[in-house]
């Protein structure tokens, strides 16, 4: 390795990485207890730093930057594993003859994470109101009592769900 002075500088994305991924890695085994799930939280969330480059010259807490996407990224995960652990019941509650055959449960397994990617695209309270009617069957009065929030508000988060999926269909 060639002497530092004769190094290329780091780019900020690669500063930050080399100085903070060891740090963010073990917070996200703490919080996860899982070394994979730990190890592509992390891998995103310094995918979202290479998104804005833009923000890190002017970084003054790289550790507490690196914290709230972090948070974000789990924020997403827990939901998106509850769904994936909700599939893998359903799988294995399926008498043997019912169960798909491996390509069909990984083609099922890929269409719930385009459903997933799909219902981040919304805002929190609205993926809620759909995931609520579309996937528990609830009524527009039901999820307002619920959620929160009025039931013209349920009919214009549903309208949003809808509209979205129209246009992906598209």
């Amino acid at each position: 390795m060639p002497p530092a002075s004769l190094r290329a500088p780091l780019d900020p994305v690669q500063a930050l990485y080399r100085e903070h991924h060891g740090w963010l890695l073990a917070l996200l085994r703490r919080r996860l207890r899982c070394p994979d799930g730990a190890a592509d939280l992390a891998h995103d969330t310094f995918v979202r730093v290479l998104l804005r480059p833009e923000v890190l010259p002017g970084l003054r807490e790289p550790r507490a930057y690196l914290t709230t996407i972090a948070r974000g990224l789990l924020h997403d995960h827990w939901p998106r594993r509850s769904l994936e652990q909700a599939w893998l019941d359903t799988l294995a509650a399926l008498p043997e003859e019912h169960a798909p055959a491996p390509e069909d449960a990984l083609a099922i397994r890929q269409a719930l994470q385009q459903l997933d990617d799909l219902l981040g695209r919304l805002a929190p309270k609205a993926r809620e109101v759909f995931v609520l009617s579309q996937l528990q069957g609830l009524g527009y009065a039901q999820i307002a009592a619920r959620v929160g929030v009025s039931e013209r508000t349920v009919k214009r988060y549903m309208a949003q769900g809808f509209e979205l999926c129209l246009t992906l269909m598209e």
